[in-house]
């Protein structure tokens, strides 16, 4: 079953939220997962694109976006894509969606990322409750700075 944990991070931006994203990407990667980033929509996806280039100048995620060729979506670790088609990318999901992604249940770990933005804490909130009404194990951490 999939474990699902929510990350709050203590500022109100999307840029920040994007930035952990990466953060968390790029660990999960290191670990050897691939791992699925989840967009609201194209502009979202195409800022996610572009951090993944540049969020620290020592590093590098290799990526690709659901709509590159499938030889690519094959050799990249991570995948962007805001029309729910994760392809083999099963190891972690990361949610910027403000809906529950259809297929989350099909990965190991999800990930949910909060910012103190209300339409961002109220759908959170309903996302957890989704997940703990059907017996997901959950996990809340607190991120700083």
């Amino acid at each position: 079953m999939t474990r699902v944990d929510f990350y709050v991070l203590q500022k109100p931006a999307q840029q920040d939220r994007r930035h952990f994203a990466c953060r968390l990407a790029e660990k999960a990667v290191a670990q050897g997962s691939r791992v699925m980033i989840a967009t609201g929509d194209s502009a979202e996806s195409q800022a996610m694109d572009e951090l993944l280039w540049s969020f620290r100048p020592e590093s590098f995620v290799a990526h690709t976006s659901a709509a590159d060729t499938l030889e690519d979506i094959e050799r990249a670790p991570v995948l962007i894509g805001h029309e729910g088609d994760d392809l083999n990318h099963h190891d972690l999901l990361i949610n910027l969606r403000n809906d529950i992604p259809q297929n989350f249940s099909r990965f190991t770990r999800l990930a949910e990322l909060v910012i103190q933005q209300d339409t961002v804490l109220e759908a959170s909130r309903k996302h957890w409750a989704f997940y703990k009404s059907r017996g997901y194990q959950l996990a809340s951490h607190k991120i700083k700075g």
